[in-house]
């Protein structure tokens, strides 16, 4: 197998900035159509190590691959001065335009990537620009305000805050490569570090859904899309609702599409906590060849859905492989597919919310650890309100629904959801989650206070899931009036009284599909304990009435012409008597390279208080062990109906 090139270059926006650019160009003289990947995570060190992905796209399959620091990041130009802003957007319609006219290119581009590299892969197919023929987005979400690490369901993602909000600050205050930029980098290095806009302040300002979380969101103007989408989702991951609902979209609109949805977090499908595992590289070739290249083997008559449908799996945290088998079905909705109402009893019944119900659910994106699955859920199960139902070959494929009537003694309250699997044992497995503040129960962009002590009519949906119970087996409904650490728990203690007579509980019954055939599969990785260096604790001080969730870990690594180090901690706690909730979190990156040791270090701390978030975030720079440069912010904002 001949091996190709590799480029280091920038390529011109429209306003003069510069975009570092890597190009993996195959063996020859011969055009080859374009795969792009644009992404804030600093290709050539932080993400140097997803290289082989890259070689196999070129060597094996023949596509040139250009990767991307978006404006700001890496070695790029100008400031990174939010997720997704307009300017990103510009920027790719140009470099998609540059690299279609390049002499290697065949003028075929297409656009692909992991989680921000997916977001904005349907971003550019929402702008098409003339080149780009068909996107891949694997673990992205078409919803920035509610599917995202930002809210849910109207609700502060509090464990997160803890993880992407923190590092990011840190990620975007290290300086380009020198390398790369040359002499330059110290200056463009100190005005990154002096123009610096934590991108966090501006997400807790933004409490409701409006146009500033639109931009960058394509739903729900699925319309724009303008170009064939492939999406690959994970049952164990944070973003898995932009599925069903994107296919439905654009099968509506008569757009080509693809979905994939297999059982993994947010990992590689190829070493995802769990399994089984999969090849994505050939499975997007064939994609790319149908749509970059024109190659119709057949592809067009193959289903368009295929999923792992999961069987009972006991829960577990590091769970390597979950039970079930690979299927497929032309379209989506399923034929055969239907709702099964579930009644949940007669009369009221009043439940006093805690304020620390969730930690066995620890937060609603697996990934590498301590970003984990869901343990044991029984012990939480037995803090919330209850209903059962047996199970004897029930399959469900969708999103279940929640219909409740209730009310609240206090203007504002969240209402969480989950179903579990409950094994003959007792084992308690999480199987799908769902959560609404309840103040956004007609809108999400103009919540209402609750009518104290007033009755009111309650639609929750909850996340996308798959699951084929076992014989002997039970599915339990689980109610609370929080999901903590997952989302920030209301301002203060308060009572939900439930009319069980009004309420159901919507399942979504599997339709008509056949055995997934052809796909690449691979046995479980070998490697190195991923639990090795590792920190995921919960402990409650009994006297102190706190509840506190506790992380740590990091990484050293070598890239090409350095070496990485990265540390990250975090803690949140919750006061059981007060609602008074904490976050602390730090990210630390230390860069070394021939002409400099480069360190960032992000240190937040987020308190929410019943009328408030308070936040402190202070970011620090050295070169060589010498203080390079600083900045603290605090910002007291508001806590609106949140």
């Amino acid at each position: 197998m001949a091996e190709g090139r590799v480029e280091k270059v920038f390529v011109p926006v429209r306003d003069g900035a510069r975009l570092a650019t890597t190009l993996y160009l195959p063996a020859g003289d011969e055009p080859a159509p374009c795969v792009l990947e644009a992404l804030p995570y600093r290709k050539d060190d932080l993400t140097a190590t997803y290289r082989p992905e890259y070689l196999r796209l070129r060597d094996e399959h023949s596509f040139a691959v250009a990767r991307v620091d978006v404006r700001g990041t890496g070695s790029s130009d100008g400031l990174a001065t939010d997720e997704y802003p307009a300017q990103e957007q510009q920027d790719l319609c140009d470099v998609i335009a540059w690299l279609s006219e390049q002499p290697w290119c065949t003028g075929a581009v297409g656009m692909y990537g992991t989680s921000y590299s997916g977001f904005n892969a349907l971003h550019l197919a929402a702008e098409r620009p003339p080149a780009l023929k068909a996107v891949c987005a694997i673990y992205s979400s078409d919803d920035r305000y509610t599917d995202d690490v930002h809210y849910m369901g109207g609700s502060l993602r509090w464990l997160d805050l803890v993880d992407y909000p923190a590092y990011m600050v840190a990620m975007n205050a290290l300086p380009p490569v020198p390398a790369l930029v040359g002499d330059g980098w110290r200056d463009a290095w100190r005005t990154r570090v002096e123009e610096l806009e934590p991108w966090l302040v501006r997400w807790i300002e933004e409490q409701h859904d409006s146009v500033y979380w639109r931009q960058g969101s394509v739903r729900p103007t699925y319309d724009r899309i303008g170009c064939p989408v492939f999406l690959v989702g994970g049952w164990a991951d944070g973003y898995r609702n932009n599925t069903f609902r994107t296919v439905t979209a654009l099968a509506a609109q008569g757009t080509p599409h693809r979905l994939l949805l297999g059982p993994w977090s947010h990992m590689s499908t190829a070493t995802s906590l769990p399994g089984p595992h999969l090849d994505l590289v050939p499975v997007m070739a064939r994609w790319w060849d149908r749509w970059l290249r024109g190659i119709d083997d057949g592809y067009d008559d193959e289903p368009a859905l295929t999923w792992f449908a999961q069987r009972s799996t006991r829960p577990g945290a590091d769970r390597a492989l979950v039970e079930g088998e690979w299927r497929s079905a032309p379209s989506w909705p399923l034929a055969g597919a239907r709702d099964d109402v579930r009644g949940l009893d007669d009369g009221e019944v009043a439940y006093e919310v805690l304020a620390d119900v969730g930690t066995a659910a620890w937060n609603s994106c697996a990934g590498s650890l301590p970003w984990g699955q869901p343990t044991d859920q029984r012990y939480d199960d037995a803090a919330s309100l209850t209903w059962e139902w047996p199970a004897e070959e029930m399959s469900l494929l969708g999103h279940p629904r929640l219909r409740v009537r209730l009310r609240s003694s206090e203007p504002v309250a969240t209402l969480s959801a989950k179903l579990c699997d409950v094994f003959p044992d007792g084992t308690s497995s999480l199987l799908t989650r769902g959560l609404l503040n309840l103040t956004h129960r007609s809108s999400a962009t103009a919540p209402e206070p609750l009518p104290v002590g007033e009755w009111v009519e309650v639609d929750l949906e909850l996340e996308a899931m798959a699951w084929d119970a076992a014989p002997g087996h039970r599915l339990r409904l689980s109610v609370a009036g929080v999901d903590w650490p997952n989302t920030v728990a209301p301002p203060r203690p308060l009572t939900l009284t439930l009319d069980r007579s009004a309420s159901t509980l919507v399942l979504p019954l599997a339709g008509s599909s056949q055995a997934a055939t052809g796909l690449p599969l691979l046995p479980p990785p070998a490697g190195d304990d991923p639990r090795a260096g590792v920190t995921w604790r919960i402990e409650r001080d009994v006297l102190g009435r706190r509840t506190t969730c506790a992380d740590e870990h990091g990484s050293d690594y070598e890239v090409d012409g350095g070496q990485v180090r990265e540390r990250y901690s975090g803690q949140v706690e919750v006061a059981t008597e007060t609602f008074a909730q904490r976050a602390e979190a730090s990210a630390d990156f230390t860069v070394t390279w021939p002409e400099a040791a480069v360190r960032a270090r992000a240190d937040l701390v987020v308190e929410a208080g019943p009328t408030s978030y308070d936040v402190d975030l202070t970011v620090e720079t050295w070169q060589d062990g010498e203080s390079f440069g600083s900045r603290r912010w605090t910002r007291s904002i508001p806590r609106d109906l949140g």
